[in-house]
């Protein structure tokens, strides 16, 4: 009978141990959608990016790079938490973009990302 308790509680404990931990990986942020939507081709350029995110986030980074051009930061990023960010863009030429941002969750964690969009020529 002793054997079939400490069976039981280590089994309840093994259970709670990954609740927990699938609750805690679940926190992590994640990006949901984006406007312009990653791997999008446009006819028009875009005047802001917007970041949409599953929980509130910060934007801590935010840069844009054109073909193989150099990385250009882009300011003034939002100054509060919020599930969607939106930034203005510089004004765009035809060609591919990269947007890498990164983001700090309000549990803390970092999560960084990229998406990309192209713009058609004429």
């Amino acid at each position: 009978m002793k054997i079939k308790a400490a069976f039981a509680l280590s089994a309840l404990c093994a259970a709670l141990m990954l609740l927990g931990w699938s609750n805690s990986a679940r926190a992590h942020t994640h990006l949901e959608k984006s406007v312009p939507a990653n791997g999008s081709v446009l006819t028009t350029a875009p005047e802001n990016i917007v970041l949409t995110f599953a929980e509130p986030a910060r934007l801590t980074a935010l840069s844009l790079r054109k073909n193989d051009e150099p990385a250009q930061k882009l300011a003034p990023l939002p100054a509060a938490s919020a599930r969607e960010l939106s930034v203005r863009l510089p004004r765009l030429t035809p060609g591919k973009y990269v947007v890498s941002w990164r983001v700090l969750s309000d549990d803390g964690h970092v999560m960084p990302g990229n998406l990309s969009f192209t713009i058609a020529g004429p």
